[in-house]
């Protein structure tokens, strides 16, 4: 055998080892202990108890426990500075659901700089990146941002929709390469539904929401329960291309950071530091795969 079909053999068993890192069952994580079963703090930023706990009574609801998160003003900007928790184990295709209320900054700091963010995301130095993800920045707990980063370093492309939900108005559905990349609209199965219904009131820092989405091979659904009728509304449902959704297994995760240079739709000054350690609560996270 020539070095070449060597070095290919080496290859593929390197590769198939990383296929057949099982990936987690199905599980609830709902923070009412005091310990994490099914995840680990992690964060690069200031180490301190105070940015979280768990098991903490909520300050929205009597009787719930939660996981506390607190954004610490002396972390500085950047995904990964503030508090974080990251899955023990990669999860892959499947549907993901969490339970969350943001802070509410609006009356002592309505610029504030600050990200919620539900996702999963793994990078991998053959496959590249695998995010999804939900965010609403806390300047305007009306809007939540979401979509996907795929690709490898360098040639990141990006898929995203930008809802006010409080007017039912779908603000962007949109593809790009890079960070700065220019915007370009999607259109047919890459943005269905092409209208979303007014949740009235909805203001993510008043009162809970469940959020979820599904992960399959060829297609990506968006969701989130009303909070009166129960019923499932689909935020988007992204399909019709491969471009956009994630192939390799990744970590189920959420995080509260603080950003420097993100402003949130229609108010390009809310990226001031955080000047307190407003808090976020997350009732419960769920996984089921596919």
């Amino acid at each position: 055998m020539n070095k070449w079909l060597i070095s290919l053999a080496v290859l593929l068993l390197v590769l198939d080892a990383g296929a057949q890192v099982t990936p987690s069952a199905a599980f609830t994580e709902d923070f009412n202990d005091s310990t994490l079963h099914n995840f680990n703090y992690a964060s690069r930023g200031v180490k301190d108890d105070f940015k979280w706990k768990v098991g903490a009574p909520s300050s929205a609801e009597a009787g719930t426990k939660v996981l506390l998160f607190k954004i610490d003003p002396r972390d500085s900007a950047g995904a990964g500075r503030g508090p974080e928790i990251i899955s023990n184990r990669y999860t892959h295709f499947g549907s993901y659901s969490a339970r969350i209320k943001v802070p509410d900054v609006r009356k002592v700091q309505p610029n504030t700089g600050a990200v919620v963010g539900y996702f999963t995301y793994s990078e991998d130095s053959l496959l590249g990146l695998s995010e999804i993800d939900i965010e609403c920045l806390v300047a305007d707990p009306h809007i939540l941002y979401i979509g996907t980063w795929t690709g490898p370093k360098g040639k990141l492309q990006r898929i995203g929709r930008t809802i006010d939900l409080s007017r039912g108005t779908i603000l962007s559905t949109i593809a790009k390469i890079g960070y700065t990349g220019k915007p370009t609209p999607l259109t047919g199965e890459q943005n269905l539904p092409e209208t979303v219904p007014v949740i009235p009131d909805f203001d993510a820092s008043a009162r809970f929401y469940t959020y979820g989405f599904d992960w399959y091979p060829d297609r990506l659904r968006w969701w989130m329960i009303h909070p009166v009728t129960g019923e499932k509304i689909v935020l988007w449902d992204y399909s019709g291309s491969p471009i956009g959704i994630p192939q390799p297994k990744s970590q189920y995760r959420v995080n509260f950071w603080y950003t420097d240079n993100w402003g949130v739709e229609g108010n390009p000054k809310s990226v001031e530091r955080p000047m307190e350690a407003y808090p976020l609560e997350v009732d419960w996270m769920k996984y089921t795969p596919f």
